[in-house]
């Protein structure tokens, strides 16, 4: 199996929705610990074109708004559960939804 890190920007008041989405499908598991996530404050930025439906700003427009970074992991063939799951509840027209992968040194 291949571990993957998840990172999501979302709107804070969606970090709980996001979060739970996420471990529905099982992501943040790491033996006996379950719901393993990070979360901190960041500053996000977008342009929305004439034609999108931007869930804060104009189009046309650039945004910059407080955001959150949600963080957490899955295995590879969890990301697209991990990826439906997260769009779900996700407040963007447009949610980012980022997968690395993750070197483990005990694998070789």
């Amino acid at each position: 199996m291949t571990r993957l890190k998840i990172e999501i920007s979302v709107p804070e008041s969606h970090v709980e929705q996001v979060v739970e989405a996420l471990h529905s499908v099982g992501a943040g598991r790491a033996g006996e610990y379950a719901r393993c996530t990070s979360v901190w404050r960041i500053t996000g930025s977008w342009l929305p074109s004439p034609a999108a439906r931007p869930h804060r700003g104009r189009a046309g427009e650039v945004e910059r708004a407080e955001e959150c970074r949600v963080e957490s992991f899955c295995e590879r063939d969890q990301a697209a559960a991990v990826l439906a799951a997260v769009r779900a509840v996700h407040p963007y027209e447009e949610a980012v939804v980022n997968f690395l992968p993750l070197y483990d040194p005990a694998a070789g």
